[in-house]
């Protein structure tokens, strides 16, 4: 018969395996859900995504097809010419030294400037016009009178139009709305 020791012994190990069972149960309950997964949704392609997939391809080959395989071969002859002159001996004109040309000064470049816009006040004497001009990274407000990069100054503001002067050689510029 078992004695009182192993008695004890059986009780200890099945209390263990027991208690064990039980907490292994409790983290695989844990570790799981009940709850049931959605299915995810089948995406159809539309008729114009699939027509997009088939253009796509087509230009791919097409682009293929463009690549040349050699280089082109020069032609034997001019197609824009109809009779290549026979080469003549050239006569030896004596050297003469030709005077060498006047430097001929180039006007300055004139600066881009571009009319943005134009606001108005309505004054006493009729309407006051302010003209927004932009140019080399600057942005100008300025009314009748004033000077713009210190080359120009604004005579007229119309409607849709500024006149410059050039104050180095008092030529007109106008700058217009587009």
């Amino acid at each position: 018969m078992l004695r009182s020791s192993q008695l004890i012994h059986m009780k200890r190990t099945a209390t263990i395996v027991v208690v064990g069972g039980a907490l292994l149960a409790w983290l695989a309950g844990a570790a799981t859900s009940n709850r049931t997964s959605v299915p995810l949704p089948i995406v159809q392609r539309t008729p114009i995504e699939l027509r997009g997939e088939e253009l796509a391809v087509e230009i791919a080959r097409l682009q293929e097809r463009l690549r040349p395989t050699s280089t082109p071969r020069q032609p034997g002859r001019n197609l824009f010419s109809f009779h290549a002159a026979a080469a003549r001996a050239a006569r030896m004109a004596p050297i003469v030294a030709a005077p060498a040309p006047a430097p001929v000064e180039a006007p300055p470049a004139l600066p881009a400037l571009k009319l943005a816009g134009i606001a108005e006040d309505e004054g006493p004497e009729g309407p006051m016009r302010t003209a927004v001009i932009s140019g080399q990274g600057q942005l100008f407000l300025v009314k009748e009178g004033e000077s713009v990069l210190q080359r120009y100054r604004v005579t007229k503001i119309s409607a849709d139009v500024v006149e410059l002067i050039d104050l180095g050689d008092n030529s007109i510029r106008r700058l217009a709305l587009r």
